[in-house]
């Protein structure tokens, strides 16, 4: 089927695939792409975490980087996509990298809420505690996380790398349609602060950048954002909940501009977005890019 090693093998083509193929494509690297089903020109494969069986792998390609797009949460997991992989190998001096896609959210306490009492009246309800974070800051270490760890634990033997993404867009992840969902209310909108975004196209080039370096990446968890913190309530006043007749334009996009509106004039917010201070968890991902000497090609949400 493949006449020698590719440059990427692809397992589990979701979502970043339809960023990461046409980059593949435009910069002239082989790969293949594997889903549950195979269909659409893509290999059957289905992974199960607990079971040391070859035959699903023996199916695989030879690829110089495997990217595990799915996320791995038994204890041994990582160990065994790994060992069964290169046991399965027609070339026996194969030593393929790996990269793991994750997520930011095991930095800091993101969606919690802290309270205090006020000097006057009930508690006062806070976004999360205020803290930067960056990929070498402490994290909460669940079974994903855990999982992670495993597989960064067989570097330098094997090559692997972790990329922690924050939230996803592009394409048909536009995060205006989601401001309705996230701010249903004004005192859920009260308490919503910051948020990280990266563009599936910069998770794209973050891949390859990666497959290209693989000597600055193995052993190491990176954290990727856009560079930016963003405010919830700086987009649901640009963006509010989206035009409510299905148009592009309407007059009437949702009451969320106006809630905002009242809650900088109640808690003396003079313009947006706010600082840092009043947003709680702030990411840094500033080591990536300039590790890798790459800058987002989508460096601000406006989708």
């Amino acid at each position: 089927m493949f006449s020698s090693s590719l440059d990427l093998l692809i397992l589990g083509a979701g979502w970043t695939s339809g960023f990461l193929v046409p980059l593949c494509l435009r910069r002239g690297l082989s790969f293949a792409t594997t889903t549950r089903t195979g269909t659409n020109d893509t290999i059957k494969f289905l992974f199960d975490q607990n079971s040391d069986d070859l035959t699903p792998f023996k199916v695989l390609p030879d690829a110089k980087t495997v990217l595990i797009s799915f996320p791995i949460t038994a204890s041994g997991g990582s160990e065994r996509l790994v060992r069964l992989y290169k046991t399965t190998r027609a070339d026996e001096n194969l030593n393929p990298a790996f990269i793991q896609l994750g997520a930011t959210s095991i930095w800091g306490e993101q969606g919690s809420r802290r309270q205090r009492k006020s000097d006057s009246g009930p508690p006062v309800v806070k976004p999360a505690e205020n803290r930067w974070y960056d990929r070498h800051s402490s994290y909460n270490a669940d079974e994903r996380a855990n999982a992670e760890d495993e597989l960064l634990g067989l570097s330098p033997g094997t090559p692997t790398t972790v990329l922690n993404l924050a939230g996803l867009y592009g394409g048909d992840r536009s995060m205006k349609k989601w401001v309705g969902r996230v701010a249903p209310t004004k005192e859920v909108l009260k308490n919503k602060g910051s948020i990280h975004m990266i563009h599936g196209i910069d998770v794209a080039q973050a891949i390859i950048a990666v497959h290209n370096n693989s000597s600055k990446a193995s052993g190491q968890r990176w954290l990727l954002t856009d560079g930016r913190v963003y405010d919830w309530w700086d987009l649901a006043s640009a963006w509010g909940s989206g035009p409510l007749d299905g148009s592009d334009i309407s007059e009437e996009c949702g009451p969320q501009a106006g809630w905002v509106q009242e809650l900088m004039r109640e808690t003396g917010v003079r313009a947006l977005p706010r600082s840092n201070d009043a947003l709680g968890r702030a990411l840094d991902s500033r080591e990536f890019w300039e590790t890798f000497d790459i800058t987002p090609l989508k460096g601000r949400m406006e989708e």
